[in-house]
């Protein structure tokens, strides 16, 4: 078993900055158009509305750059383990474990956590772990609180996914966790 922290990525939002004011492909990023078979809603009885797009942009930049972290990456996305075949390739990331939401996506909770806070931080069973999301709460803060392990819930604007700052901020978190290794 890895003791390194875990690495929750979200796919859109982060890696997909679907929400750009342009509504154009941001530089830099690459468009990756997704076969009908990749579009399918991701659980049976999804909402109708939820569809997934025709195309993601996707920065070939952020693997190598995730990777370099020293995180076990895992997915923690509605794309579930179809990430490994539709947005890892295109980042340059190895096929990734990934978090099981099975139809806990599907229910909203009345106090207002955010529907994968749960499984996130069951699936870390008290290892530190960093959150990659655009949707965290106050809530899923407090909730994260009693994970009793350090944890970092970084919110990702959608309209710019991530950025240099954002690699800045998980890189010092997994440091201040070497850190308190050490000093141990």
């Amino acid at each position: 078993m890895s003791r390194r922290p875990l690495l929750f990525l979200d796919v859109d939002g982060p890696l997909h900055p679907y929400a750009t004011p342009s509504g154009r492909c941001p530089e830099g990023y690459v468009t990756v158009d997704l076969p009908a078979e990749a579009r399918r809603p991701f659980a049976a009885g999804s909402p109708p509305s939820y569809v997934r797009p025709r195309t993601v942009w996707l920065d070939p930049a952020h693997g190598p750059a995730l990777l370099a972290l020293g995180f076990e990456l895992c997915w923690a996305t509605a794309w579930m383990g179809e990430a490994n075949r539709w947005i890892g390739p295109a980042l340059g990331l190895p096929p990734l474990p990934f978090v099981d939401f099975g139809d806990a996506l599907l229910r909203e909770r009345p106090d207002t956590v955010h529907r994968k806070s749960a499984p996130l931080i069951a699936h870390a069973g008290g290892r530190p772990f960093a959150w990659v999301d655009d949707e965290q709460s106050d809530a899923d803060h407090r909730h994260a609180a009693a994970h009793r392990a350090p944890f970092l819930l970084h919110h990702v604007d959608p309209r710019v996914g991530l950025r240099r700052d954002d690699f800045t901020a998980l890189a010092g978190f997994a440091a201040a966790l070497d850190g308190c290794a050490a000093a141990r």
